[in-house]
């Protein structure tokens, strides 16, 4: 299997699977002397950990990390940094009745024509559970480069939609209630809906919005390494992410140029942000905003077609612990691939020094 590292010199390795002894990677290129805050590693990862409310899947996992290697007092050696994150709390029965089934819209069945072989307990290597190896990298990213402010939040669930622009929330409150909806008001409505999808055995997708400020001039490279190309591919890489974009997005699409265009102000500012502080690939020093969009979980408790591998129709209903919405543990995860880009994109830029 190839396409299990991302980065030029940022460089991300993750291995593992979601059933077995442990999740782990390797962190190639991070420069030497950056003192590390352990503690804030932890603490993204138990952002994005299951088990942390009663709206995402009760698997409990502490989701400890222990570093083998790149790390010496406190601060990073410029040596290749290793981790592993042990699973300790798998459930691997829950799966038995999948065993001879493809669930629809997972990766079962490709798993199985492409390799020959798959590994049914929750996915294997496809399980969203990988991504708990980026929250680290990404975290790791976000310490190279502090004065970058990386803040993502959920925009919505399902058909109900935060309005309001991100000028107007406060990202302190992000944290602050189990969606991490910065806005209040918006996060009991998307809870109650997400709990009253979980009662029903079904599950509901949503999109999640990051704000990236304090972006230096010049991170990007023209043509096929554009930061925007960059950060769709970062994100598009998550699991169950369907759409990408930035800035306009889709809206700029409906737009004349008169009202499109971001005219400048004499100290190279824009008055306006529809560029979304990317323009040519390159950041511009304006805010970069983008929106990732995730599906529906697909595993849902209700009864539905399957294919068994004989070819043969059968009825099946899901099993086990699954997230009834995606979303709220899918907010670091955005902010760690983000981060990792940029880091790339950084140490890239120092090369023409």
């Amino acid at each position: 299997m190839a396409g299990n590292n991302y980065g030029t010199l940022y460089r991300v390795t993750t291995f593992g699977e979601s059933h077995g002894e442990a999740l782990g990677g390797i962190i190639d290129g991070c420069p030497s002397g950056i003192q590390l805050d352990l503690d804030a590693i932890q603490f993204e990862m138990s952002r994005r950990k299951p088990g942390q409310s009663a709206i995402v899947t009760q698997r409990k996992e502490p989701d400890d990390v222990q570093f083998l290697s790149g790390i010496f007092e406190g601060k990073t050696t410029g040596t290749p940094i290793g981790f592993i994150i042990p699973n300790t709390n798998q459930k691997s029965d829950d799966y038995s009745h999948i065993k001879d089934n493809y669930r629809p819209s997972h990766a079962d069945y490709v798993y199985e024509k492409k390799y020959g072989v798959r590994d049914y307990r929750g996915g294997g290597r496809s399980s969203a559970r990988e991504t708990a190896s980026r929250v680290v990298a990404g975290a790791i990213a976000k310490q190279m480069l502090p004065e970058i402010k990386i803040n993502a939040y959920v925009s919505s669930v399902g058909p109900i939609f935060l309005e309001k622009p991100y000028q107007e929330l406060d990202f302190s409150k992000t944290e602050s209630n189990p969606v991490r909806c910065p806005d209040s008001a918006s996060a009991v409505i998307m809870e109650e809906y997400i709990r009253e999808i979980r009662k029903q055995g079904d599950t509901v997708g949503g999109t999640v919005t990051c704000v990236i400020q304090n972006v230096p001039i010049g991170l990007g490279e023209p043509v096929f390494d554009k930061l925007h190309a960059e950060l769709g591919k970062a994100m598009l890489s998550i699991n169950a992410v369907k759409g990408f974009e930035f800035g306009s997005g889709f809206c700029g699409s409906k737009m004349k140029g008169s009202e499109h265009n971001d005219l400048y102000n004499p100290d190279g500012t824009t008055r306006t942000n529809l560029s979304g502080g990317i323009q040519g690939g390159i950041s511009n020093g304006m805010d970069i905003y983008f929106r990732v969009a995730f599906k529906p979980v697909a595993t849902i408790m209700q009864k539905q077609e399957s294919l068994d591998n004989k070819g043969n129709i059968t009825e099946m209903t899901g099993k086990g612990r699954h997230d009834p919405c995606v979303v709220p543990r899918a907010v670091p995860i955005v902010e760690a691939m983000a981060a990792i880009v940029l880091a790339d994109f950084y140490l890239l830029n120092k090369t023409y020094l």
